[in-house]
């Protein structure tokens, strides 16, 4: 939805990881986004109902104890029925147990549905930077 700066963040699954989404938060809303902060041990479904409440443009999972990749699995298809085909995927963080090279934990998400993917570290600015191309900011 080129224009819409309405953001979703949470933090996915059974991860209590505080600290990273509340920067986001900040560093999205310094960046003129209205940001909807959903916290953590956010459910799929949880993130739909707060895109669609909200009319979001994008919805932002991060996840940091590993468990994104099942957590994340059927969120694009789930998206899809609620009637988001256009909203923008991205996520980030410790995304998968195991020894995985980021190319391979990238298209494993991409081909979920996801747009973006962030390894950890990924500093705040450069999503901000992608969505605002992303969104037609």
């Amino acid at each position: 939805m080129p224009g819409n700066n309405r953001i979703v963040l949470g933090v996915i699954g059974s991860d209590v990881h505080a600290v990273g989404n509340k920067i986001l938060e900040m560093s999205f809303r310094d960046a003129g986004f209205k940001v909807i902060n959903l916290g953590v041990m956010v459910s799929q479904e949880e993130f739909i109902h707060a895109a669609i409440e909200s009319d979001a443009g994008a919805i932002l999972v991060s996840s940091l104890y590993g468990h994104g990749e099942m957590d994340c699995r059927g969120l694009r298809e789930k998206c899809c029925e609620a009637g988001l085909e256009h909203v923008l995927l991205y996520v980030g963080g410790n995304l998968v147990v195991g020894k995985r090279t980021f190319t391979e934990v990238d298209k494993l998400f991409k081909e979920m549905g996801f747009d973006r993917v962030y390894p950890p570290g990924t500093l705040p600015e450069t999503a901000i930077a992608e969505l605002k191309r992303d969104l037609d900011l």
